[in-house]
């Protein structure tokens, strides 16, 4: 029980209307390190309560020491325009019975309407790195006697190229505050690196790594011959499957917007969900997918990051991601929070030996499954490795060649036609030539080779 963690009467009560009674693994592992001002290293998977971890124990040290002095108390960095937005909502639900005030500073908003929130001395601010820059270099943010700095989704942030922003915003800070740096996993490279830079002798929660099997999510295969036949099988998913909410990733932005259209042709109630819309567009998009105008949503792996929307039964991947890291965070999106989620692969021949190597990835084999009504030619490679790769043929670019009479070399029609001609050098000009060379055409067709030179 939560009463048992030391934290306010006010944030007690949010809880218990929210209908929050247990606390979860890392909200249990999380919050007392955190309430004794430990920096913290997590590792936790999606959906696994780590946001209210982080915001409980920030609450209860803001409420325990009020502060009147300017400047921002607590800033929380996040990845994306979405997630800061959801992390704020959470902010407004958890806080909802203090004095505290938030502050949401994102990218594609009125910078002049951000920094008159900022004039108001919000206690808790969070942001986007890039805009969090933006806010630094004008002066209209102070970051000085800023008591916990949080990185939520730092693996995310340092994916996208936020590495130098986030020491840099770091950098601005009180030196004397509490930072806890939040994680899907802890073995990628550069997480060491920051982690080294900001926290100061952290304790370090892991919980699970980017392997561990997501009990909540059955993982399935969809064999299937081409775009268009993925298309198929894809409306038949959405007119047969019981879902709420479904997710439909695609690699790019172009193949996001094509796929939304031939879904709408097929009657389908679908958003599209891309880096190239402005934030007025995605905030409709979003608007409409909680209030059930649309069921389904095809986004890029960029805008999907840390979306965290209730009641995402389905994630479908369209095109298989370009490594396991990214399919890890694309099936997070369902099975969230001790509920059951389907993610299901449309795979076709191409990408079943990435499909496998992400399977090698995780340790674990997808379930295969097949459309009666829909199956196409291919069903699956007829002969693999060991690995489960498909079995093909690889050129010996060694082979010795025993017979050199079957070399053939690539005779070029210029140099057969200037076999019996004088050649001129390129480095003398038209001026230089006489005799015969001096004529208008030959005159025309040395001037063609210095022009080539040049």
């Amino acid at each position: 029980m939560f009463n048992t963690l030391s934290i306010h009467q006010f944030l007690l009560r949010a809880l218990d209307k929210l209908g929050i009674d247990e606390p979860t693994r890392v909200q249990k592992r999380v919050i007392p390190l955190a309430l004794r001002e430990k920096d913290l290293l997590v590792s936790a998977e999606t959906g696994s309560g780590k946001t209210i971890a982080f915001l409980l124990p920030t609450f209860q040290r803001l409420l325990d020491n009020p502060d009147n002095k300017m400047g921002t108390r607590a800033l929380i960095l996040a990845p994306t325009r979405e997630l800061a937005r959801q992390i704020f909502d959470q902010c407004m639900d958890v806080g909802s019975y203090t004095q505290l005030k938030f502050g949401v500073i994102i990218g594609g908003e009125s910078f002049q309407k951000q920094t008159t929130l900022l004039r108001r001395n919000p206690e808790v601010i969070i942001a986007t790195p890039g805009r969090m820059i933006e806010h630094i270099g004008r002066g209209t943010v102070f970051l000085s006697v800023l008591e916990v700095l949080i990185l939520d989704e730092a693996d995310r942030m340092l994916d996208m190229g936020f590495s130098e922003d986030v020491l840099h915003i770091a950098k601005q800070c009180n030196q004397q505050r509490q930072t806890l740096l939040l994680s899907a996993t802890l073995n990628q490279k550069d997480i060491k690196g920051i982690a080294s830079r900001v926290l100061n002798d952290p304790e370090v929660v892991s919980l699970n790594t980017v392997r561990d099997k997501h009990g909540n999510i059955e993982q399935q295969v969809l064999p299937a011959d081409n775009n268009g036949h993925k298309t198929q099988l894809l409306n038949w998913l959405l007119d047969n499957e019981s879902y709420t909410k479904a997710l439909i990733f695609t690699n790019k932005k172009t193949e996001a917007e094509i796929l939304a259209r031939a879904l709408l042709d097929g009657g389908q109630r679908v958003g599209v969900l891309h880096g190239d819309m402005d934030q007025k567009q995605r905030n409709l998009v979003m608007q409409r997918l909680h209030r059930g105008h649309i069921k389904a949503l095809v986004a890029t792996d960029v805008a999907a990051r840390g979306l965290d929307v209730q009641g995402i039964d389905i994630v479908v991947n369209f095109d298989m991601p370009r490594n396991g890291k990214d399919y890890v965070h694309r099936i997070g999106r369902t099975g969230r929070a001790g509920k059951k989620g389907i993610a299901i692969s449309l795979v076709s021949k191409p990408e079943w030996n990435l499909m496998i190597g992400i399977e090698r990835y995780l340790q674990q084999q997808f379930r295969r499954r097949s459309i009666k009504s829909l199956e196409g030619q291919f069903s699956g490679p007829k002969k693999v490795k060991s690995s489960g790769k498909i079995v093909g043929s690889k050129k010996n670019k060694n082979k010795k060649i025993s017979d050199r009479s079957a070399i053939k070399v690539k005779a070029r029609h210029r140099t057969k036609k200037q076999i019996g001609k004088r050649r001129i050098p390129s480095n003398r000009s038209a001026s230089e030539i006489s005799g015969t060379e001096s004529s208008n055409e030959n005159i025309g067709r040395i001037w063609g080779r210095v022009k080539k030179k040049d």
